[in-house]
């Protein structure tokens, strides 16, 4: 028997259904207005995993980089070449092993929110490993000059 933890997710009707295995390579908040308004919270709880751990059934629908599910609207994934994003409310178990080791966008986080105790801030995107610079601004919402 495989000790490789498996975990499963849904968007709120069950039209679609997901598989994450093994564990995230990062778990993280963000704060950012895309997430804002994509989820109606303040907020939004993620975890990344290789895009070859990530596995889904049924139809999506898609706006930019995200997906979800046609009937309900719930949010499945952002789907990457080489990574899946998945909303941690989705799993069907509460994954309390999986905390947020950082914090995207603080700059738009909300006064009466403090910063997670010891995770990573950042005022805006997390660099890239890859990236020996920060990366270049993208075109989100948040981009507006006099932030």
């Amino acid at each position: 028997m495989s000790d490789t933890i498996r975990r499963t997710g849904s968007c709120l009707c069950g039209g679609v259904h997901f598989v994450v295995t093994g564990q995230p390579t990062r778990v993280g908040l963000c704060h950012c207005k895309d997430c804002r308004k994509a989820g109606g919270s303040v907020y939004s709880a993620f975890a990344i995993w290789p895009r070859d751990a990530f596995e889904t059934s049924g139809e999506v629908a898609t706006y930019g980089t995200r997906s979800f599910c046609p009937t309900c609207g719930g949010r499945v994934a952002w789907v990457g070449d080489t990574e899946a994003e998945i909303m941690l409310g989705s799993l069907d178990v509460v994954p309390t092993d999986l905390a947020p080791e950082y914090e995207l966008w603080i700059s738009r986080r909300e006064t009466w929110l403090h910063a997670l105790p010891g995770a990573e801030q950042f005022e805006h995107d997390r660099p890239r490993a890859e990236d020996a610079d920060p990366p270049a601004p993208r075109p989100l919402s948040d981009a507006v000059a006099g932030d």
